[in-house]
């Protein structure tokens, strides 16, 4: 799994209710044609990635079909899940 292309978004909360900040995630993959996930309009990962002090997490995530939008039912293996935080941490100021 590669990230070669992605979108952020600071995520506003009127209400108040969220501690902290969110960020929504748009990141699209590449990914081999064996892999499961493969899909031939591209696959992306959507994160809500959460920001409370100095806590710093993944409070969800959806694989999806980027032609289509259709979500795809998988998880997230736990090295892929570094891969993906260390990634939104990165590149949750731009």
């Amino acid at each position: 799994m590669e990230i070669n292309e992605h979108i952020v978004d600071k995520m506003l909360d009127p209400t108040g209710i969220i501690a902290g900040e969110r960020y929504q995630f748009r990141l699209y993959l590449t990914l081999d044609e064996e892999d499961e996930l493969y899909a031939e309009g591209g696959t992306g990962l959507r994160v809500i990635f959460a920001v409370d002090g100095d806590e710093e997490r993944i409070a969800s995530y959806h694989f999806f079909e980027r032609a289509s939008e259709k979500v795809l039912d998988f998880e997230l293996e736990d090295d892929e899940k570094e891969i993906v935080l260390a990634f939104c941490k990165a590149n949750k100021g731009e």
